[in-house]
């Protein structure tokens, strides 16, 4: 996954001057953005050590992360939605879109967790932090401290080229396909639809690949998007149930989402082992540092820790007959 980016003007003797952006991977050659061979869709990758990934600072690292003491300059109200927050600037010229919580949203920490997560097992994320507050200025109006939220960053080497439909994309069958819907359902995820994916265009080693990116997550983690605290959310998630039974050979979910009806297709039980098997390869650290990075207290943690364990646990036993 990427973790330092920058952008460097060269010139190449056969063609004209260009503006060349490159991205490091720790496994892959720079990006660079002038091929224009087909696209290869991805999903997902084979997490090279799954175990080293850094869920603190996330897979593009602190560097890229928005500083908390930085003055961000108001660009314009953010996208139409529950939570649509407002796209901000700051002193570097680098954009942000600050999901806000709203009288009926959410702030976001949630989203931040389970991209970090999905990160670390090979599901492609664009870059997201969390701030609990931030300070802005619009034009002459004076500098006011504003709640904070999920910032996540533009970045130029992440063209987003629109959505992508779950029932209609490369991948509906494979495993890692049905391993992201059963780990969306293992975080309780209850917003399943076609509008919270994102296709993005990305050139690696001089080839053009095309990013399915489920972007918007933050109704997950008993977090659903109705008024109520992070202490509602948390209870919410420790009562709910994972999984209901297997019957002839697919996993039946307890829990669910309002538009399941995208995703609703059998998952068999070797899928849901697969999807349990790599989330357990994350250790306990790893978990506590995504939860930091979602701005989560620690007992929160904690409690939210302890019942993913439980669901993970589940996912790995399950087995291929019917029944509870």
């Amino acid at each position: 996954m990427l973790t330092t980016l920058r952008v460097t003007l060269f010139h190449r003797s056969s063609l004209a001057p260009a503006l060349v952006l490159v991205a490091f991977f720790p496994t892959r050659q720079p990006i660079l953005t002038w091929t224009a061979q087909e696209p290869v869709p991805s999903l997902w990758e084979e997490p090279v050590d799954p175990v080293s990934a850094n869920l603190l600072d996330g897979p593009w690292g602190r560097d890229q992360a928005p500083d908390p003491d930085a003055m961000f300059t108001f660009l314009r109200p953010g996208p139409h939605g529950i939570s649509p927050g407002v796209v901000v600037m700051d002193p570097s010229g680098r954009e942000w879109h600050v999901k806000q919580p709203a009288r009926a949203g959410t702030d976001g920490r949630a989203e931040v967790v389970v991209s970090r997560v999905l990160s670390a097992v090979g599901y492609h994320q664009p870059p997201v932090y969390f701030l609990p507050t931030f300070r802005v200025t619009a034009g002459t109006a004076a500098a006011r401290t504003s709640t904070g939220g999920r910032f996540c960053l533009h970045l130029s080497p992440l063209v987003e080229m629109g959505g992508w439909s779950w029932q209609r994309n490369p991948f509906v069958g494979t495993q890692p396909y049905e391993g992201l819907i059963v780990i969306l359902r293992l975080f309780d995820n209850t917003d399943l639809k076609d509008s919270n994916n994102s296709l993005y265009r990305v050139a690696i080693d001089e080839q053009v690949e095309h990013w399915y990116v489920v972007r918007e997550l933050a109704a997950s983690l008993g977090d659903t998007g109705r008024p109520a605290s992070h202490s509602s959310a948390v209870e919410r998630y420790e009562q709910g149930r994972f999984i209901a039974g297997v019957r002839n050979g697919f996993v039946e979910f307890a829990n669910g989402s309002p538009a399941q009806g995208l995703v609703q297709h059998p998952i068999k039980a070797g899928d849901v082992r697969w999807a349990g098997r790599l989330l357990a390869r994350l250790t306990d650290r790893q978990w506590h540092d995504a939860f930091r990075a979602g701005g989560y207290a620690p007992d929160m943690a904690d409690r939210f820790i302890r019942k993913i364990r439980v669901n993970i646990d589940e996912a790995q036993r399950i087995g291929g007959t019917e029944g509870p």
